[in-house]
């Protein structure tokens, strides 16, 4: 990024409006933090400007572990913390921003005083509020581009509403440029007309805003420095302010309710949604899927109703996710089929695997090609190799198993000793019956078959044949006896004789 440049992010307040103990700035929406959503777009704006990204991109959070490689905003992201600080500086540091500390929270204009040290000897600041997810790359950028062709000393991002009630207003001079923000209550009856708001998103010459800052005075009810003042004291020492409007004013939108939270959720998932869309995803009543963020999708892949997409889930070309299955930070190659109501977590299922209906694959379960795994089977840090099948009713837990081996119904590998997780090992082309319980930690060679119904404690040679159950005994015409015994009337027993007590002669 441009060292002339910094985005400062201001993400220490409370968020009082909320009602929760969390920061507002780590409530999520669209899958992500509200702040991650601010500093992915900020860290984005010059490869957005000079077309190294497409727009509306953005940012990735981390890859999955497998991947090489993690893109992260520019070390030119200054983030101001304060309200669970250290919390919030957790998220945006993994994003490569650094982090002021704001403490008490005196204000915006506080705020950028504070950051001061960090943002070193930048000349041009744009910044953002940490609750304005909806922001873009794109519209920043078009942003710094008023500012440098207006030779602005400040021009602020502003938006025009159908109903500005409650915004601060933007009232221009006769050649465009800014006059004054008014606050909503400070309004004459005249301006009440004025539906251009304040988004709160501003770009500063520092080496003007520096001064005005250090005038500014805690004259307002809450008795903090604001940004907005140090814009007075600009205009009225002749600088030029500017405001650019946004081409779509929802991007401005805050979260300072839980209302407005689930609205920007909603668009961000509609956003989300019409990308899938448009990058040939077909999606059966799509106003039913979630989709997060970081979410990718290949062409002629499948969505059925109220499927959820969450975390950095990536599907592949030609997939298939049946009805109510929930897909969280998994990898799935092309022609991968889920059938409905299958819950998947942070695992990769190679190319042709089929999985469910009513299956549970978690904790870096990893299915190679044309594995299937049937109704009821939770499959957990795992590995199934090249056409396994295990179809019904069974727990596959710290398992290594070769390629097609059959898992027959109700198998379970005993994984826990009650102290630590124990691994399984089956080779390939291995029969296992119905039943069966691996007592881990334990190995099964390849080609052997395991009797139904055993308990296997110890280890299986190659193309063995291992039983372990108890000889079966048949006792012929126990039923009918036991039947009739139970139908027989139940002999009373006799009751014993009754004493009777001798009362004492009267004297």
């Amino acid at each position: 990024m441009n060292a002339d440049l910094v985005m400062v992010v201001l993400a220490a307040g409370k968020g009082t409006r909320l009602k929760s103990a969390r920061a507002k700035v780590l409530h999520r929406a669209g899958g992500l933090t509200l702040v991650e959503h601010v500093v992915r777009a900020c860290g984005a704006v010059d490869a957005v400007a000079e077309g190294r990204l497409a727009a509306g991109a953005g940012l990735s959070r981390p890859a999955p572990a497998r991947e090489e490689g993690r893109r992260k905003a520019s070390p030119a992201v200054v983030v101001v913390v304060g309200h669970q600080g250290e919390d919030v500086r957790s998220v945006v540091e993994m994003l490569g921003a650094r982090t002021a500390l704001q403490e008490p929270q005196n204000g915006t204009g506080h705020a950028m005083q504070v950051a001061r040290e960090a943002i070193g000897d930048a000349r041009t600041a744009l910044v953002v509020p940490g609750d304005a997810p909806l922001i873009r790359a794109e519209t920043l950028a078009a942003l710094l581009r008023a500012h440098a062709e207006g030779a602005a000393a400040c021009t602020i991002l502003s938006a025009k509403l159908a109903d500005p009630g409650g915004y601060g207003r933007i009232v221009r001079k006769d050649d465009g440029s800014v006059a004054a923000i008014l606050e909503d209550k400070a309004l004459l009856p005249s301006q009440r007309s004025i539906n251009e708001i304040n988004s709160s998103i501003y770009c500063f010459d520092l080496a003007k805003l520096w001064p005005c800052l250090d005038e500014v005075k805690p004259e307002n009810v809450h008795r903090e420095l604001y940004l907005t003042d140090a814009i007075a004291l600009l205009d009225r020492g002749g600088e030029r302010v500017l405001a650019q409007v946004a081409a779509d004013a929802g991007e401005v939108l805050g979260c300072n309710t839980r209302t407005e939270l689930a609205e920007v959720d909603r668009l961000f998932r509609e956003r989300k949604r019409a990308a899938l869309l448009a990058a040939g995803v077909s999606m059966l009543l799509p106003e039913t899927t979630l989709v997060d963020a970081d979410v990718e999708a290949g062409p002629d892949t499948t969505i059925e109703p109220n499927v959820q997409l969450l975390g950095r889930t990536r599907l592949g070309a030609g997939c298939s996710v049946g009805t109510g299955s929930v897909i969280s930070d998994s990898v799935f190659e092309d022609g991968v089929t889920v059938k409905p109501y299958c819950i998947i977590s942070n695992c990769r299922l190679r190319s042709g695997v089929v999985v469910g209906p009513f299956a549970h694959l978690r904790d870096g379960a990893e299915l190679k090609h044309g594995a299937r795994v049937g109704n009821f089977v939770e499959v957990k840090k795992s590995t199934l190799g090249e056409g396994v099948k295990a179809m019904h009713l069974s727990y596959l837990g710290d398992a290594t198993i070769g390629a097609s081996t059959n898992v027959g119904a109700g198998t379970i590998t005993c994984n826990y000793d009650g102290v630590r997780k124990n691994p399984t090992e089956i080779g390939e082309r291995v029969f296992v019956g119905s039943g069966t319980e691996l007592v881990a930690p334990v190995r099964v060679g390849s080609g052997a078959y395991i009797a139904a119904g055993s308990t296997i404690t110890e280890d299986v040679p190659g193309d063995a044949l291992a039983v372990a159950r108890a000889r079966q005994a048949v006792k012929h015409g126990w039923a009918a006896s036991r039947r009739a015994k139970l139908a027989a009337p139940a002999e009373q027993p006799a009751k014993p004789a009754r004493r009777t007590r001798k009362r004492p002669r009267r004297k």
